[in-house]
């Protein structure tokens, strides 16, 4: 993109140049000719490329070449202090005010970006500066709460005002200068006045109170099992959980000492010695008589207890056919009930 040629007389807060830069390419067009014939009241020759530059510069560099490149409807007062009317005509006239936004030409570039900027007249910098302090500003601080440090952000506001408006330059294509009229002065066509409105009335920035503070939320930790607030439920739970022991195999006693062992209690023994104890849990001695023990109350997980056999022990059903056989033969251990007389008559 071409760099954009300003002269210094285009800067903020800087007066207006004695003349124009004006700067023009080889060939004139033909419509910048027919519109320095009609501006002209004294008929000059334009038959070259300077002589097109110097007739436009003087023209521009007049000080009567002032340009009207706008007008805006603005208030005369802050919204409280307005008249009050049932006749909206007579309100508009006693409320508002029509100002009218005027420049002057400070660059004139048919070459490298074919355009023409503006720069505002003192005379409209001071009227747009005066409205936005005693109007603009008084109605922001009107509609806005109050808060600290608002009179000094509401005095910043009106600052940068003055120097956006100071650096103020519109610019546009070099067929504006169509609208020239005698004198050097003219009107923007084509619709160019209503950018020229909104660029202006964008400058006017709203009062903008300070953001909200952020306040951090603080969670609640959630209770530990140390927490008094639960004391006594988890006291509660490791009452009840609590198992016995694991008995080691070797304190284990039989739980019918009159009882031998047999051949199934010998391989019991043998698949108990080669199992590891963490899985087999072996029950404690039971007494003759105990109250019911049930584990409803536990909840825990553990390896499958493996269960041994329980030793097959003779009943008395077996024994019966031998005590039969015995007191046929002459009763027990070779006494018999045909000779109890023989016994008794000694005694």
């Amino acid at each position: 993109m071409p760099p954009q040629l300003l002269p210094a007389s285009a800067a903020a807060f800087a007066p207006r140049a004695s003349s124009v830069n004006v700067v023009l390419g080889s060939k004139v067009e033909p419509w910048l000719t027919q519109t320095l014939k009609r501006i002209n009241r004294i008929k000059r020759p334009l038959n070259s490329v300077p002589q097109h530059q110097r007739c436009l510069t003087e023209t521009l560099s007049s000080s009567n070449a002032i340009w009207t490149l706008t007008s805006l409807m603005l208030a005369k007062a802050p919204d409280a202090d307005l008249r009050q009317d049932n006749n909206p005509l007579v309100e508009a006239l006693f409320n508002y005010q029509l100002i009218h936004v005027e420049a002057y030409i400070v660059h004139v570039d048919m070459v490298l970006r074919n355009e023409v900027a503006y720069k505002l007249t003192p005379d409209t910098i001071e009227s747009l500066i005066e409205y936005h302090k005693d109007i603009h500003c008084a109605n922001a601080k009107a509609n806005t709460y109050d808060w600290t440090g608002k009179e000094q952000q509401c005095k910043k506001l009106h600052e940068d005002f003055v120097q956006a408006i100071n650096k103020f330059v519109f610019r546009t294509h070099v067929s504006a200068l169509e609208g020239l009229e005698e004198d050097g002065a003219g009107e923007l066509l084509c619709g160019k006045s209503e950018e020229v409105k909104n660029n202006i009335m964008g400058l006017l920035k709203p009062l903008l109170p300070p953001p909200p503070k952020i306040v951090n939320v603080v969670h609640q930790p959630p209770l530990l099992p140390s927490s008094p607030a639960n004391a006594s439920m988890w006291t509660q739970a490791a009452t009840t959980s609590s198992l016995p022991a694991p008995v080691e195999a070797w304190r284990v006693l039989p739980s019918s000492p009159s009882v031998t062992s047999t051949s199934a209690d010998s391989n019991t023994a043998s698949m108990w010695a080669s199992m590891a104890m963490t899985e087999v849990q072996l029950p404690s001695p039971t007494p003759s008589y105990s109250q019911p023990f049930s584990t409803a109350g536990f909840f825990y997980t553990s390896s499958p207890v493996v269960t041994a056999p329980i030793p097959q022990l003779p009943l008395p059903s077996m024994l019966m056919p031998q005590c039969g056989v015995a007191v046929g033969n002459g009763g027990f251990g070779g006494f018999g009930w045909d000779r109890y007389q023989e016994y008794t008559s000694t005694m």
